[in-house]
């Protein structure tokens, strides 16, 4: 029989603690799984300060339902990290975006493929319907690989395991998908500004 792991114990006490009313076991909490609450927030939003914010809003929410948690449908861990990704996917909504592709920096904790990022490609909310339309004409393969790492928040190592694709594949279909995006988008905004340009000559 598989043994817990001593920080799923931990969490498990932690919870079981905060369920009681124990406002020091959130603190408990956050010291063991916070970073990597973040982690997710940064990959997933691009964006330091929304990370830190959502970040406290998914423990808030992890206080409040600790209660809930039931030990036969997973480890604390999972049940966290379901909530963080709930939370996070809930804000990128709610900020219009519908699609967050932006360049992050080479600062941001345990961002993956910074180096996947073409040096010009940096997409705001004001461009996320042309995204979309970009992202619907990839490879399905690129689309699957792209939407798994900026919707889902995946590693390149966590989709390889999830879809049984070598490591070096998945890089490589993320790589090309977001310079295919690059490409699409200059496109589609090159199509719209020259409709601008003639609508401005006729007026």
């Amino acid at each position: 029989m598989k043994r817990p792991n001593p920080e799923s114990v931990a969490l498990l006490e932690a919870l079981q603690r905060m369920a009681a009313g124990d406002h020091p076991a959130l603190a408990t909490c956050y010291d063991l799984i916070g970073a990597v609450v973040f982690s997710l927030a940064v990959r997933m939003l691009r964006d330091r300060a929304a990370a830190e914010d959502v970040s406290q809003d998914i423990f808030m929410q992890v206080w409040r339902q600790a209660g809930n948690y039931d030990t036969t449908r997973g480890s604390p861990e999972a049940w966290i990290m379901m909530i963080a990704r709930t939370r996070i996917l809930d804000r990128i909504r709610a900020r219009g975006a519908g699609v967050v592709l932006k360049s992050v920096g080479e600062n941001l904790p345990d961002a993956p493929a910074a180096d996947d990022w073409p040096d010009d490609l940096a997409i705001t909310r004001e461009d996320a319907a042309n995204v979309r339309q970009a992202l619907a004409e990839l490879p399905a393969e690129q689309k699957q690989a792209i939407e798994l790492a900026f919707f889902d928040g995946l590693t390149h190592m966590e989709i390889s395991e999830k879809t049984g694709v070598p490591l070096g594949t998945i890089k490589t279909r993320i790589r090309l998908g977001l310079l295919k995006i690059r490409d699409q988008l200059r496109l589609i905004m090159g199509e719209e500004d020259s409709e601008t340009a003639s609508s401005e000559e006729s007026a």
